[in-house]
């Protein structure tokens, strides 16, 4: 706390929040009042301890020992009021409030430096969630786009959880994926993971070669870690979904990887595609065939495209359900991918009762611009 908070509370413009401030002062009058009231056999001065727990509460340490000050002199006062300081009660009385004074001082002083350590925690972990998670634009080509992340960890910003969008020349390509693991040990493996999309995203003709590219980028960082018998790599593996919207089509390619399937939401409708052949997460490139598997999904103009991570569909609350992402969606009404990811957030929070078990993210692309017509479009349904 700032060593002149008590000159800038007479300074400063009155607030409502000031009152606490000197909640302890009316508090030492009083009892130094109702002292001097009661019969001589009723004694308040121990009560005089309260003043100072009651400014640590809101205030820092100087202002803390202030108030401790003031109530040893009340105390004082109070003491030859009713017949001297040289009683043993009165001196045990004045040596409390002098040692509960000092405990809450120091009380005061850790917790101001814990605030400020956490500070510089909160300043590194948004750093580095604008390193590795850039904001994605709200608009790219004819797409609206949103996304919001939910670290699990405690204080952290970021953690396994990864997305990321890029422009390519007539599409937009997007990724979301998921570490395995959470905070900020995940941070290096996802940070890995978008540097090679966002590298080759502009280069790979196809998603084949894009996923392929990622499967590469991979494999390459286990053998950094030490080969696939370390022990980090033993149980390495990120699930992930890239997606490829063209502009000239009302379709969505997409290549899962062992990644949550997509939910589409149409009006009031939530279409739940399922993939023929699923592959599974980047790193397990033993468990894979040479080549990826392409679902095409129909994406009109005012749908929206809802990636999501496993840490919103996994989140329970607390009867041990699981967050119904699916039904939570069917009450949505309004068409902004904005709004959708920050009712999302509070609902899947309000859900667990404030606290996540794992990272979430979710990432929400409308088709905000007509398509060329191509066409009868497929029933979503059938997939």
């Amino acid at each position: 706390m700032h060593h002149r908070e008590a000159e800038n509370l007479f300074r400063s413009p009155w607030r409502p929040g000031h009152m606490w401030r000197l909640t302890p002062i009316l508090y030492i009058v009083a009892i130094v009042v109702a002292d001097e009231l009661l019969p001589a056999a009723v004694h308040l001065g121990p009560l005089l301890a309260v003043a100072p727990a009651l400014t640590a509460m809101v205030a820092g340490p100087r202002t803390t020992a202030f108030s401790g000050l003031l109530a040893l002199l009340a105390l004082l006062f109070a003491g030859r009021l009713r017949g001297g300081l040289s009683t043993l009660n009165h001196q045990v009385q004045i040596s409390a409030l002098v040692l509960i004074t000092g405990f809450l001082v120091v009380y005061c002083l850790l917790r101001d430096r814990h605030q400020r350590e956490l500070a510089q925690v909160r300043s590194v972990s948004e750093a580095a969630q604008r390193v590795v998670l850039r904001p994605m634009p709200a608009r790219i080509g004819p797409l609206r786009v949103a996304s919001v992340y939910i670290a699990a960890a405690a204080e952290a910003r970021i953690g396994g959880d990864l997305y990321a969008v890029a422009r390519t020349d007539g599409a937009s390509r997007l990724l979301i994926g998921d570490v395995r693991g959470k905070g900020l040990a995940a941070i290096s493996d996802a940070a890995a993971v978008l540097c090679a999309f966002r590298e080759a995203a502009h280069r790979c003709v196809g998603l084949p070669a894009l996923v392929g590219n990622l499967e590469e980028s991979v494999t390459r960082n286990l053998a950094e870690l030490g080969g696939t018998d370390s022990p980090h790599a033993v149980e390495f593996f990120i699930t992930a979904a890239v997606a490829e919207v063209p502009d000239d089509e009302p379709v969505v390619r997409l290549i899962s990887r062992g990644h949550p399937p997509p939910l589409v939401l149409r009006g009031r409708r939530v279409l739940k595609p399922r993939f023929q052949d699923p592959a599974p997460p980047l790193g397990m490139t033993e468990l894979i065939a040479s080549d990826h598997s392409v679902e095409t999904l129909p994406f009109r103009p005012g749908d929206l495209l809802v990636l999501y991570t496993d840490g919103v569909i996994e989140a329970r609350n607390r009867s041990g359900a699981f967050y119904p992402l699916a039904e939570r969606l069917e009450s949505w009404q309004d068409g902004d991918p904005e709004a959708l990811v920050r009712h999302l957030r509070a609902d899947l929070l309000a859900y667990v009762g404030g606290r996540l078990p794992d990272d979430a993210a979710v990432v929400v692309v409308e088709r905000a611009d007509k398509t060329p017509d191509a066409g009868p479009l497929p029933d979503l349904s059938t997939y």
